[in-house]
């Protein structure tokens, strides 16, 4: 099993104090909108490989590269605005501490901002996870499945919002038929000091992990060859 400890959303003071190491977690999710340097402490204190997706109120991630040379933008040599270590998986299906999860980062697009997507953008954007998926197992005969689906928003009409900045994506419903994940993970809609229902989606679990969920996985093979997931523990809204 891989201990997990999702963050989304609002720091907990009790995770930003030294004392938090004694989750003794493996890895860190983080689905978004969170101060970079929180990220970065939960990665050097727990010592643990921190994976993450952009929020819509993070800093525009989009065009930069990592060479030997450093982080380049259009060609340029440029500093990375995102958390010094962590993994960025939007858009991307990349594996840490055992376990293979897939990324979406963003929110709909409600006034201009950064990572803000329209449903058609964030169906194009979408793509790229299935299709490498669909490639890994031809190409590879990779049937391990992805265990973390790992997004900002959550899939319309399942936990979402009804105001226009919390309207969930319609491509996530595509997106885990076609993964299978066991667990979908995301943030952005507040639950305000009370703990939202857990939901599924095609025989996927969809957790809103504002604040923090500290969970258990079984590195598998998707949903059909693993056990669910085990919640441990969860703080959401203040």
């Amino acid at each position: 099993m891989v201990s997990v400890l999702a963050v989304s959303d609002e720091t907990i003071e009790s995770l930003w104090n030294p004392q938090v190491r004694s989750l003794g977690v493996d890895l860190i999710l983080g689905a978004g909108d969170l101060p970079f340097d929180y990220l970065e402490y939960l990665t050097d204190v727990l010592n643990a490989p921190c994976v993450f997706v952009p929020g819509n109120h993070d800093a525009d991630l989009t065009g930069y590269s990592a060479g030997r040379a450093g982080w380049m933008r259009a060609g340029l040599p440029s500093t990375w605005p995102g958390p010094v270590g962590a993994i960025n998986a939007d858009r991307r299906i990349v594996t840490a501490a055992g376990l293979r999860i897939a990324g979406l980062g963003g929110s709909i697009r409600y006034n201009g901002g950064p990572n803000q997507w329209t449903q058609r953008q964030q169906r194009r954007r979408a793509r790229s996870l299935t299709r490498t998926q669909a490639w890994a197992e031809r190409a590879r005969g990779d049937r391990r499945g992805i265990d973390v689906l790992l997004t900002h928003s959550p899939p319309f009409g399942v936990g979402d919002g009804t105001d226009p900045a919390h309207v969930g994506f319609e491509c996530l419903d595509d997106v885990v038929r076609s993964l299978q994940p066991q667990i979908l993970l995301h943030g952005h809609i507040h639950p305000h000091g009370r703990t939202p229902d857990d939901l599924e989606m095609h025989g996927s679990a969809v957790v809103n992990t504002v604040g923090y969920t500290l969970l258990e996985i079984e590195p598998g093979r998707g949903r059909l060859d693993a056990g669910a997931p085990t919640i441990l523990r969860r703080r959401h809204g203040t």
